[in-house]
């Protein structure tokens, strides 16, 4: 018996195959109708838009041999959802373990001296601390310093972080920070007047922090200085803190330092 191909077309009436291309973003294809060329936008639904480069769209179905690409006879097909992209580092460079949980709360703490420092820390490394179940408080100064760390009691198994800011030698912080002298205190600090400082001027995209005159408030002069609203410094922070996207926009002095506190604070 003989066999024979279902297919009864003569083989010079069938059509060669063409390619399958996924209709990514920016792909440039010709529509073979009308020869409207341009850009892909949008694909859904099973038809695709096109801008051309005067900023013309038009919608096309996204039939067999629909296309021409570079020349070539083409059909276009919707592109594959691409997986999404887990982060492998934190903000602060640590290896990411996004299926992590939230350790409880250590009964040790990281003081900082205000708000505005308690928000970048958290902004950088508040992966990292709720891995290690660090919670971070702020003083509202250092000015009261000894008495607060005694009511903290620390303990070796309470221990207790402080970030100080400006903790230069000669200066009110620096004496301030001299009077706690618990084995289970750390007290660490930064050469910065305001956590502002401790932003990369880049970051803001700055050349550098103004000087302001001893005397007048710093968060004030900086804006006054830069042309920023001066009334507001808490939104003008709020602004600073989002170009802030990880440590690399941060200054070493003060990535040394949290990470100094981090450690004391989870080790045994």
């Amino acid at each position: 018996m003989r066999s024979y191909d279902p297919d009864l077309t003569p083989a010079w009436k069938k059509s060669a195959p063409v390619p399958e291309v996924p209709a990514d973003h920016d792909l440039v294809v010709e529509e073979v109708s009308t020869g409207f060329c341009g850009a892909v936008i949008r694909c859904e639904a099973g038809t695709v838009t096109l801008e051309d480069r005067f900023g013309k769209h038009r919608v096309f179905p996204m039939e067999p041999r629909g296309f021409l690409l570079e020349g070539r006879v083409v059909t276009l097909v919707r592109p594959t959802a691409a997986a999404p992209v887990r982060p492998t580092r934190t903000a602060s460079g640590s290896v990411a373990v996004p299926s992590a949980r939230a350790r409880v709360a250590r009964a040790g703490r990281i003081y900082v001296e205000g708000r505005h420092d308690a928000e970048l820390v958290e902004r950088v490394w508040g992966d990292d601390l709720r891995i290690e179940g660090v919670v971070v408080e702020y003083l509202e100064g250092v000015d009261d310093l000894p008495s607060i760390v005694a009511e903290f009691a620390p303990a070796p198994d309470a221990r207790l972080g402080v970030l100080v800011d400006h903790l230069v030698p000669g200066s009110k912080e620096s004496r301030i920070a001299a009077q706690v002298t618990s084995p289970d205190v750390l007290v660490v600090g930064h050469p910065y007047i305001d956590i502002w400082e401790a932003v990369k001027p880049s970051a803001v995209g700055i050349k550098a922090w103004p000087t302001v005159p001893r005397g007048q408030d710093w968060k004030t002069g900086v804006c006054r200085a830069l042309g920023w609203p001066s009334d507001n410094t808490g939104a003008v922070w709020q602004a600073i803190l989002k170009r802030v996207n990880s440590y690399k926009d941060l200054e070493p002095e003060l990535l040394g330092r949290v990470e100094e506190l981090i450690d004391f604070v989870t080790t045994p």
